[in-house]
């Protein structure tokens, strides 16, 4: 019985090893040590960098992203129901668990529905939002918005500077 230990401990010491060797020890002796400023350059893709990398990121992109896999993951969770149910009405029509296990597939259906529909009325899924008709109310708290016409300033006008 433990001759088969044996043979899992042997493999998993010659993973160890030869991780230990390739990584640390051969590394050194093989890899190129010559230092160039073109290969130290900052690139991605192949392509280089062109202005800063602190941009305003779109939400979007994380938004769809993050709706997909939701809704990825959940549907993977159907492949063990399918596999639960198939060997249930492989069994017969008359097994007692059947019934349930359908009701608990629907009800989960049904909730991913309701998730769909909402992210797709909150507006997610549209990749460009409409524009609202109706003007937005003004801000009680801007100054602009609590001066009345007579506390009004004129804007001031900036020479440009020599």
């Amino acid at each position: 019985m433990y001759e088969n230990f044996a043979f899992v401990i042997a493999f998993t010491a010659f993973g160890i090893a030869f991780v230990i060797l390739n990584v640390s020890i051969l590394s050194r002796f093989l890899r190129p040590t010559v230092k160039d400023p073109v290969k130290e350059t900052i690139y991605e893709c192949g392509e280089p960098a062109i202005g800063s990398s602190w941009i305003r990121f779109d939400i979007r992109f994380y938004v769809v992203a993050i709706v997909f896999l939701l809704f990825e993951v959940e549907v993977a969770f159907l492949f063990p129901w399918a596999v639960v149910f198939k060997d249930l009405k492989g069994a017969g029509p008359m097994v007692i668990g059947m019934p349930f296990v359908f009701v608990e597939a629907a009800v989960f259906l049904l909730i991913l529905g309701v998730a769909l529909v909402y992210v797709w009325a909150k507006g997610d899924l549209d990749w460009v939002k409409a524009i609202s008709s109706k003007p937005k109310p003004a801000d009680p708290l801007s100054t602009s918005a609590n001066a009345g016409p007579s506390e009004e300033k004129p804007a001031e006008v900036v020479a440009p500077s020599e």
